[in-house]
C-alpha cells in the first residue's frame, strides 16, 4: 500500500514556501507540525484525536492572511495538546515568532488546506478552501494510513536534506526492514534505547499487521536524548496510532535510564556510531563483559542492550564496522566475552552508501539469549547487495531483504548450508582462531566462479569485459576533452572578434 505520490509531492512543494524564512534547524518542525495539525482536523470525526472548536483547520485557514496566523497556529497547537493528553508537550509552537515570515506562512496554510487526509468528510465539510474536497482521501485508505505514509516520506526527505545530522533521527527503511524481518517481533515488548524519530517501532508495527496480528500485540518502549527528536518520535507514534512509552521527557540513556526494570523481548537500535562524548560510570552494572573505553561508546550501547533483553530476548543493532574487529584492548575483550557467552547469533556486513548521513561503513549485530544453534555464529557478507537509486544512495530491494532474512531463518531452524562468498556458520573454535574478530569476509570465503551457470560469469571473462569497458570509458573521456577544448577555442575567437570591433579593444590596451 502506498500513498499517491502526487499528494506527497504537493505537500513537499508546499513546504518549500517556508524555506529560507525559517532557520534550517527548525524547518522540519514547522512543516511536520502543520501537516499533523491538518490531519487531526480532517480526522476529528473519526475519534482519533479531539480537536476543540477554534483549533480546527477551517478556523486557522480563516486567519491565513491576517498577519497573525502564527499566533493562531500556536494557540491551536496548545488547544490540541490540552485535549489529547498523549500529545502533551509534543507539538511545536514556533509559528508566532518575530522572525517567521507571516505572509509565507499564510500561503503555506492555504496550500496545505487543499489536501484532505479524510476522504469521507474529515472536518465535516469545513477543511480546505471553501470546503473543497481537494487532494487526498484515497479510496480504501484511512486518514491515518495516508498521513503515516506522508510523515515517513517527509522524515526521509528531511534526513537526506540534513545530511549527517539527519542520521540522528532517521535510519533508512530498508535497513530497518532487515532487522525486523530477522527478529520477527510478532508479540511482546519492543525496545529502542536511542529511538530517533521512532522508525523502528513503525516498521515493527507494520510487520505485526502484515502477519495478521493486532496493533496491541506489541508494547513499545523507547528513549531519546535529543528534545526535538523525542518530539518527532512522539508525533510519529501518534500518527501511526501506536501507544508507546517514550518516557515523560528526553534523557541520556547512559546517565538516566528511563526503563530501568524493562526486560524486552526484542530490541531494535541504531545507536550513534563511535560516540566519544558520553557519560561513563566504570561501576555501572550494565558493563557485565567489561568497561567500555571512554573514547568510544559502541560497546556501551551493545552491553546496555544485552542488559535490557529478557530471558529469551533477541536484538538487532546497527553498528560501525570497527565494532567487529577493533583491537583496542577493552573492546576486544568485551567482544570476546560476548562470543564466549554465546550471545552473538549473527553478524551482517552491509554495503556502502546505505546511509546517506554518514560515510562510515556499517554492519548489523544480532544477539539472542535463547539461541537454538548453540556455540555458533552465522556470518553474512551482504556488501555486494543493494541497488543504487541515485549517485549517492543504495537501498536493499525486497529480494535482498528476503535473501538475508531467509538465510538467517534457515540457520536458526537447523537447515542452513554455507554459500561461499555470502554466508558461513562458524563454530567457537574457528572464531577463536581469528582472535574473536567478527568480520564476515574472514569466514565466508570467496564466491566460486562457475562457468556456464545461469546468471554467472567466469572470472577471466569478467576481467576481460571490465577491462574493455574501462578502456572504452578512457576513450570517451578523451573524446569529450577534445570537444570541450574545441568549444572553448571557439568561444575565445568570438570574444576576440567582439573586442576587436570596439574602441579601446584588448589589443589596444596591450599595445599601450
Amino acid at each position: 500500500m502506498s500513498t499517491d505520490p502526487d499528494l506527497k509531492e504537493v505537500l513537499w512543494k508546499a513546504a518549500d514556501k517556508l524555506r529560507g524564512s525559517v532557520d534550517a534547524a527548525h524547518y522540519r518542525d514547522f512543516v511536520l507540525g502543520l501537516v499533523f495539525l491538518k490531519y487531526v482536523s480532517d480526522s476529528s470525526g473519526d475519534g482519533a484525536f479531539r480537536v476543540p472548536r477554534g483549533a480546527r483547520w477551517a478556523d486557522i485557514a480563516a486567519q491565513a492572511h491576517s498577519g497573525t496566523i502564527g499566533a493562531t497556529i500556536d494557540a491551536a497547537m496548545d488547544a490540541v495538546m490540552r485535549a489529547n493528553p498523549p500529545l502533551a508537550g509534543v507539538l511545536p509552537k514556533p509559528f508566532g515568532r518575530d522572525e517567521v515570515d507571516q505572509r509565507r506562512l499564510g500561503e503555506l496554510v492555504g496550500l496545505i488546506g487543499d489536501v484532505r487526509f479524510a476522504g469521507h468528510g474529515g472536518d465535516r465539510g469545513q477543511g480546505g478552501r471553501g470546503g473543497q474536497a481537494g487532494r487526498g482521501g484515497q479510496s480504501g485508505k484511512s486518514a491515518r494510513d495516508v498521513l503515516g505514509e506522508v510523515y515517513e516520506y517527509f522524515l526521509e526527505k528531511f534526513a537526506r536534506a540534513e545530511g549527517k545530522r539527519g542520521g540522528e533521527f532517521y535510519t533508512p527503511s530498508s535497513v530497518v526492514k532487515v532487522l525486523v524481518e530477522i527478529l520477527e517481533p510478532f508479540k511482546g515488548r519492543v525496545y529502542d534505547p536511542c529511538c530517533g524519530s521512532g522508525g523502528m517501532f513503525v516498521q515493527a508495527e507494520k510487520f505485526v499487521l502484515s502477519h495478521r496480528g493486532r496493533l496491541d500485540d506489541i508494547a513499545v518502549h523507547g528513549q531519546e536524548a535529543n528534545e526535538r527528536t523525542w518530539r518527532l518520535a512522539k508525533m510519529n507514534l501518534a500518527v501511526h496510532g501506536i501507544s508507546g512509552d517514550l518516557s515523560a521527557r528526553w534523557a541520556d540513556t547512559f546517565y538516566e535510564d528511563a526503563h530501568p526494570e524493562l526486560q524486552a523481548d526484542y530490541v531494535l537500535a541504531n545507536p550513534p556510531f563511535n560516540m566519544s562524548d558520553w557519560y561513563r560510570d566504570p561501576g555501572d552494572s550494565r558493563w557485565r563483559f567489561g568497561v567500555p573505553p571512554a573514547t568510544n561508546a559502541n560497546f556501551a550501547w551493545i552491553q546496555h542492550i544485552v542488559a535490557k533483553l529478557g530471558p529469551a530476548g533477541t536484538a538487532g543493532v546497527v553498528m560501525a564496522n570497527g565494532s567487529m574487529s577493533s583491537r583496542q584492548s577493552a573492546e576486544r575483550g568485551i567482544r570476546a566475552a560476548m562470543v564466549e557467552a554465546d550471545l552473538v547469533s549473527c553478524v551482517v556486513a552491509l554495503p556502502g552508501q546505505l546511509f546517506r548521513s554518514t560515510p562510515i561503513p556499517a554492519c548489523l549485530w544480532f544477539l539472542d539469549k535463547g539461541k537454538t544453534a548453540r556455540n555458533q555464529v552465522l556470518f553474512i557478507d551482504a556488501r555486494g547487495m543493494g541497488t543504487m537509486i541515485d549517485r549517492t544512495e543504495r537501498v536493499f530491494t525486497s529480494a535482498d531483504i528476503a535473501r538475508i532474512a531467509g538465510t538467517y531463518r534457515s540457520w536458526r531452524d537447523g537447515s542452513h548450508s554455507d554459500v561461499p562468498g555470502f554466508c558461513h556458520a562458524a563454530g567457537l573454535d574457528e572464531i577463536r582462531s581469528h582472535d574473536h574478530v567478527l568480520t564476515p569476509g574472514r569466514y565466508v570465503g570467496t564466491a566460486k566462479a562457475t562457468a556456464g551457470a545461469a546468471g554467472d560469469e567466469p572470472l577471466s571473462d569478467k576481467v576481460e569485459r571490465l577491462t574493455k569497458e574501462l578502456f572504452a570509458q578512457f576513450e570517451e573521456s578523451a573524446r569529450l576533452d577534445q570537444v570541450v577544448r574545441a568549444e572553448l577555442a571557439r568561444q575565445d575567437e568570438r570574444l576576440d572578434e567582439h573586442l576587436d570591433g570596439r574602441p579601446g579593444s584588448a589589443d589596444g590596451l596591450l599595445d599601450e
